[in-house]
């Protein structure tokens, strides 16, 4: 845990000398106030709203938006022919019945003709794999975006995304060991919102120095009331992924003035989360 400690600070070090980054310059609303959570704290839909529905589908990005969560996630990946779609895995094997293949290696015209649907319903038949532009339609104005790059160019989604102005709007799921990522965020996008993950919370202090985040990514591997109370001292929030999903959990994640919660489960926590206002 040290070393890995020792090799992020010295990678931030190097990338961006100096305690005082230029970025925070560029970046000068670190510590606005960020969107209000509509029930005391974010609801992600992981995947979108997918108990029944295609995930990673616009079906199940508009049903988070009809339950009133803050934030879908979606997970973007490139095709051959440099197109960005939403899909979790890099293949299609799980999801199309009888089909095999990288993402990468289909071209988007291929992935758009695969039915992801049947396989979780005969009504959810011909549903598509959404392309990121389609989402972006989807949600502006509606509902918050937690984009976790899985496989495409950053530049090119910041040129995508300013078309429809929702700078503001994106959390850049981004691993703080990925500084590289980072800065060619913040540097094409100073008005964009990076949410790195530093891992564990002896990482927070050293992160948080050198990358204008709001938001601080984790899981409950590396949750606790300290890594919470670290992130808060520092001006950044933090979101994590639910393990149990259940509601001893979701309040124990509360207990520690976590600000959000990304779930599969949508609609049970926002019902949970009404109970105890």
């Amino acid at each position: 845990m040290e070393s890995f400690k020792f090799i992020l600070v010295f990678v931030l070090m190097i990338i961006f000398p100096g305690h005082e980054s230029p970025l925070f310059a560029q970046n000068e609303n670190r510590n606005a106030s960020f969107r209000k959570a509509k029930n005391g704290i974010y609801v992600i839909a992981h995947r979108g709203a997918h108990k029944g529905i295609p995930e990673n589908s616009l079906a199940a990005y508009q049903k988070a938006i009809d339950l009133g969560c803050d934030f879908v996630e979606i997970d973007v990946r490139t095709t051959k022919d440099g197109k960005f779609v939403s899909m979790h895995n890099s293949t299609i094997d799980e999801y199309v019945k009888g089909a095999r293949g990288k993402v990468s290696e289909q071209t988007l015209a291929e992935l758009r003709s695969l039915d992801i649907g049947s396989r979780i319903g005969s009504e959810w038949k011909d549903t598509r794999v959404p392309t990121f532009e389609e989402i972006l339609k989807l949600c502006q104005g509606k509902i918050g975006i937690y984009l976790d790059l899985k496989a495409a160019s950053i530049p090119a989604l910041v040129e995508i995304i300013k078309k429809y102005g929702m700078e503001g709007d994106i959390l850049w799921y981004i691993p703080a060991s990925n500084m590289k990522g980072i800065k060619e965020l913040v540097t094409v996008c100073p008005t964009c919102v990076p949410m790195p993950d530093a891992g564990p919370s002896s990482n927070i202090e050293a992160v948080i120095s050198h990358v204008p985040a709001k938001m601080l990514a984790t899981d409950m591997g590396e949750l606790s009331e300290n890594f919470v109370k670290t992130a808060h001292r520092h001006h950044a929030m933090v979101t994590t992924d639910e393990k149990e999903g259940t509601p001893a959990e979701w309040t124990q994640i509360i207990e520690w003035k976590t600000d959000g919660i990304q779930t599969d489960n949508p609609a049970a926590l926002i019902e949970y989360l009404k109970t105890r206002k």
